[in-house]
């Protein structure tokens, strides 16, 4: 089992920033695949950014790529996402996900462990 905890959620005016944070437990962190998905009221739960395990890999959503970065501090057995020029379409719940196997990653379906989430909120 894996367990995750999601943190860093707010209240934002667009154009600010925010960073997200995820504490993994239950597993050797550097042997997880770990992704950040969203899900905003009303709507389904869809991709945002990925790490891969091992290995230095990591991929956006077109919606977010060259303002979210995706990070892992595998000593401390935690994701983060750093969420830079937030618009208020960015308003949603975050979810952390996290697996030991090959995903197709963008696919929330295929993750086995999730958070609880966090609230980020982007006023205008």
């Amino acid at each position: 089992q894996v367990q995750l905890i999601e943190s860093g959620g707010g209240l934002v005016q667009a154009g600010g920033s925010l960073r997200l944070s995820c504490a993994a437990s239950g597993r050797t962190f550097g042997n997880l695949h770990m992704g950040w998905f969203r899900q905003a009221p009303g709507k389904e739960r869809v991709f945002v950014a990925f790490s891969a395990r091992r290995e230095e890999l990591t991929y956006y959503s077109s919606s977010v790529k060259g303002r979210f970065t995706i990070s892992r501090d595998n000593a401390n057995n935690t994701l983060y996402l750093q969420m830079n020029n937030l618009k208020r379409e960015d308003t949603a719940v975050y979810y952390c996900a996290a697996d030991q196997s090959y995903l197709r990653y963008t696919r929330p379906q295929e993750w086995d462990y999730w958070g609880q989430g966090t609230q980020v909120t982007v006023s205008s």
